[in-house]
């Protein structure tokens, strides 16, 4: 059959990925080259092959083997060029050449097409795995189009790096921003720091055992010492908090998790500020951060009872599935595709 493009997702188990070599390589198939990528529900294993078996043969054994959605397309000798070389070599066309933005993600994801879009073409009305939208500014995105595979949560994370690199340097952001909610009042968002240890217990007091509860999965009436230097640490990730008047309003946490390219927030705002829009201008904030970290998701867990937080993440663009505790829901947000905040 010659050289072939396939991908499968897998469970994320041990031996999986060996499991679909040895498939590959009872039909007489020679890996040429390999690529693994974090999805949303397992493992997305990719393969370029030189194999003589026929495509339907080569799904077979894989399905046999344990692989979900397989996907075999034609290949070309093309696409054995070192990956981090013609990554390079794109981003160094790039910068030379910017506007050429569509050209190069085509050429990064091997996508049958790319153009610009605009306004209302930004939103669509079906998701389409075969489609990706890449923002580039408020208004305007390149669509790429590739119908062989769909595209991955990691592949839009790529996407969205080189398209940062097209654009100008930006202004070091300060640490501290301020942000105006809903009816109009001012807080400041900072990082979190050891300074605010006796600000945030203060915040863990004011708040209701209900928001706690919705914060932690139990009772938590005080945020232990070392959970607090725990969520303090950058190697473990990146929190912040909001303050007004003096006082510690709301805490949001972004968490590194061992599965690559995905992170997980979660908050506590105190109750008088809830419903004010503080919450969602966080999430925001630290989605923007994961991105900004080349993270390709962002989960959160919640109480099925916690409505607020539900209607919140929806809005986000987030994705709602049950657990296997069914009183616990799991939310995940591409980081490249978070719904734009409503403007004015």
């Amino acid at each position: 059959m010659g050289f072939l493009r396939i991908r499968t997702t897998v469970d994320e188990r041990p031996g999986r990925l060996a499991s679909l070599a040895a498939a590959l390589a009872a039909k007489g198939g020679n890996i040429l080259g390999l690529s693994v990528q974090p999805d949303t529900d397992g493992t997305v294993d990719e393969f370029v092959a030189d194999i003589p078996a026929s495509v339907d043969a080569v799904r077979e054994a894989l399905e046999a083997a344990g692989g979900r959605r397989v996907q075999v397309v034609p290949a070309t000798a093309h696409e054995l060029t070192d990956e981090p070389t013609r990554v390079l070599l794109l981003g160094a066309r790039l910068r030379a050449m910017p506007w050429r933005l569509p050209e190069a993600l085509c050429d990064l994801l091997r996508a049958d097409d790319a153009r610009w879009v605009y306004g209302v073409e930004l939103s669509s009305d079906l998701p389409d795995p075969t489609l990706l939208t890449v923002p580039v500014a408020p208004r305007r995105a390149v669509r790429l189009r590739r119908a062989g595979l769909p595209f991955t949560l990691t592949e839009a994370a790529r996407a969205a790096a080189l398209v940062r690199l097209a654009q100008p340097p930006a202004e070091t952001p300060s640490p501290e921003r301020p942000v105006a909610l809903d009816d109009g009042v001012e807080v400041q968002v900072r990082p979190l720091t050891l300074l605010y240890r006796e600000a945030v217990r203060d915040l863990h007091d004011r708040c209701s055992p209900d928001s706690r509860r919705f914060r932690y999965h139990t009772s938590m009436p005080a945020l232990p010492p070392r959970m607090f230097d725990r969520l303090c640490d950058r190697d473990r990730g990146y929190s912040i908090v909001a303050g007004y008047d003096g006082q510690v309003v709301a805490l949001a946490n972004l968490i590194f998790t061992p599965d690559p390219g995905i992170a997980e927030m979660a908050f506590l705002v105190e109750d008088r500020w809830q419903g004010r829009g503080l919450g969602g201008a966080l999430a925001r904030i630290l989605v923007q951060q994961a991105r900004d970290l080349g993270f390709a998701e962002v989960k959160a867990s919640l109480l099925s009872d916690n409505t607020r937080m539900r209607r919140l993440l929806i809005s986000l663009g987030a994705t709602l599935a049950y657990t296997d505790d069914p009183g616990v829901l799991e939310a995940r947000i591409a980081t490249g595709a978070m719904v734009p905040a409503p403007r004015d």
